[in-house]
């Protein structure tokens, strides 16, 4: 096959001495053997995305390795020692429980600490939060996670936060990257300095432990708490690591961990993905809790960032939450926590996404506090909470099944999620309801918000140039109707506009760019397309609403929204 020279010049400077004999011969097998997974190995650089960087393992400039991650590294030093003139430097470093996890994390440490700054490594797997909540407890200047979160096995991935605990964020991204990408792997300083690195692990634990503890929880009796039987999966990630601990400090005694998927394992061998956002990761957890009579299941992605909820319907079936409707659930019971403490001044806000559900906006205005919204990422809730030093932050989340409590930790966090979800739960179950029913109440206070999620993998260049085709069509051959209800507007995150589609009326947008598509119906429904950052995905965001009466209806009103989202998706063409 014929392979592009600028590819092939990539592919020339890899069999230089720069590189281990190792990778190079790994590299000569791909010539002979795959020069497809050549071409797929090194077309590219490994971009920051949503959540940092991620990607599949192995040699190549769009691969996960030690010479990527070490460049990056390298420019992050070159960025703090430039930015921090005069500072002892200090970082942070995580790392769950994927393949080449632990060696990549000391790969990373070996290179700070080759440039003089002080790292605290973790000596073990940890929770994603933890990071975000050590970096700030250390008085570091940076922190780094090796995750990749919920992807596949294959992958891996490097995440990088700043001084306030949250991710890096414009324009220190944009800065960063410049310096990352005027380096020559030549520039890399592998040699580690070992007095510079220092292990820690039970100190920052406890810290992390009763931090957690002391924002997630709400004045529940013990009794409720000893009452409430939960069923939890780490999903063999490193949640195991904090959760059964946290729950057992705060007083729940009746946690049933699953045994097959306890142990961390980064083959994820029980599930097809260890995403809590799939209904299937949380099989095995809902089995058990019908076979023992679970009030509740939570559900954990690799890097303990994400959970998944399942509750008891009215019926009495385990059903699983969405990300939207734990986060509505959430927010919905810190404000009115914040409420009878006499603490809601108009000081306040919380804090959701772009893409998430709009009833964020109405509990917002129930309560009488700010709703600031961000683009997709935790990174952008964080940011909020930096720039408005005056206002205090609550709560937020969004869609993708993450949440964030008060601002200990500045990016999404399942252990006190976890927490905050059980303490809503065991107060719901003391006083004679479920914590589906508080939902449904919610549901007729606010309006009965549905939304539905369809992501479309395209792996490859043909994928990516299949989602950058995508993506110019609804841009420039935009819907007029969708499902019998006129577009009424069109915001294009990536030109910052927003435009009347009845006036032609073009509004600028003051949210940073980014490649997002919203089209809103008259009837308020709300469709998102955006291509994933992170995955090689496009992910489409279906919102609908309607005004629920009573809780008795919600079945009847839920089918009408079900079957409208059914018709939008048929009529746009991606079913």
């Amino acid at each position: 096959m014929h392979i592009e020279q600028n590819i092939l010049d990539k592919v020339n400077e890899w069999l230089t001495p720069t590189f281990d004999s190792q990778t190079q011969e790994e590299i000569k097998e791909m010539i002979t053997t795959s020069p497809k997974n050549l071409e797929e190995s090194f077309f590219k650089n490994l971009e920051f995305g949503t959540g940092g960087m991620r990607g599949v393992m192995g040699v190549g400039t769009n691969r996960i390795n030690k010479y990527t991650l070490g460049k990056n590294t390298q420019g992050l030093s070159n960025y703090m020692i430039k930015s921090f003139s005069g500072e002892q430097l200090k970082v942070a470093i995580a790392y769950d429980c994927r393949h080449n996890s632990n060696t990549l994390a000391k790969v990373v440490a070996d290179v700070f600490s080759a440039n003089g700054i002080h790292v605290y490594l973790f000596s073990d797997m940890r929770p994603t939060p933890e990071l975000s909540f050590a970096l700030k407890y250390l008085n570091c200047h940076a922190g780094i996670v090796l995750t990749a979160s919920h992807n596949p096995p294959e992958y891996n991935g490097y995440k990088v936060y700043w001084q306030d605990g949250g991710q890096l964020v414009p324009p220190q991204d944009g800065e960063i990257i410049e310096v990352i990408e005027g380096l020559n792997y030549s520039e890399i300083k592998f040699e580690a300095n070992e007095n510079l690195i220092e292990y820690i692990d039970v100190a920052v634990d406890e810290a992390f432990a009763k931090s957690t503890i002391e924002n997630a929880s709400f004045n529940t009796p013990l009794a409720a708490k000893e009452n409430l039987k939960i069923v939890y999966t780490s999903l063999h990630g490193t949640s195991i690591k904090a959760i059964p601990g946290v729950l057992a400090k705060a007083g729940y005694t009746d946690v049933n961990i699953v045994a097959e998927q306890e142990v961390p394992n980064g083959d994820f061998p029980t599930v097809k993905s260890p995403n809590p956002e799939e209904p299937e990761a949380l099989s095995m957890a809902i089995a058990l809790s019908d076979k023992i009579g679970g009030d509740i299941v939570i559900g954990t992605d690799p890097d303990s960032d994400r959970l998944g909820v399942a509750v008891r319907d009215t019926d009495g079936k385990m059903v699983l939450l969405n990300g939207n409707q734990t986060m509505v659930i959430m927010t919905a019971f810190l404000l009115e926590q914040w409420k009878r403490a006499g603490k809601l001044d108009g000081k306040q806000f919380i804090g959701s996404t772009i893409v998430s559900t709009p009833m964020m906006l109405e509990l917002a205005s129930g309560y009488n506090v700010e709703c600031k919204v961000g683009l997709t990422g935790f990174k952008w809730i964080a940011k909020f909470i930096k720039d408005f030093p005056e206002l205090k932050f609550i709560g937020g989340g969004e869609e993708s099944f993450g949440y964030m409590v008060g601002d200990a930790v500045r990016d999404k966090d399942a252990v006190a999620a976890c927490l905050l979800v059980c303490e809503i739960a065991a107060q719901a179950k003391a006083a004679g309801s479920t914590l589906y029913k508080e939902l449904l109440n919610l549901y007729v206070d606010f309006g009965f918000y549905k939304e539905h999620l369809i992501s479309l993998t395209k792996k490859g260049i043909s994928g990516m140039q299949e989602i950058n085709q995508m993506m110019i069509d609804l841009r420039e051959n935009p819907m007029i109707e969708i499902n019998g209800q006129r577009v009424v507007c069109i915001e294009d995150y990536e030109n910052s506009t927003s435009r009347n589609m009845f006036t032609e009326e073009i509004e600028s947008i003051s949210i940073p760019k980014s490649n997002v598509l919203i089209y809103y119906l008259e009837d308020g429904s709300k469709i998102c397309a955006r291509p994933s950052g992170t995955e090689p995905k496009i992910k489409f965001y279906f919102s609908v609403n309607t005004p629920l009466d009573a809780v008795e209806k919600a079945k009847e009103v839920e089918k009408q929204l079900d079957e409208k989202i059914k018709n939008i998706i048929a009529e746009m063409q991606l079913s």
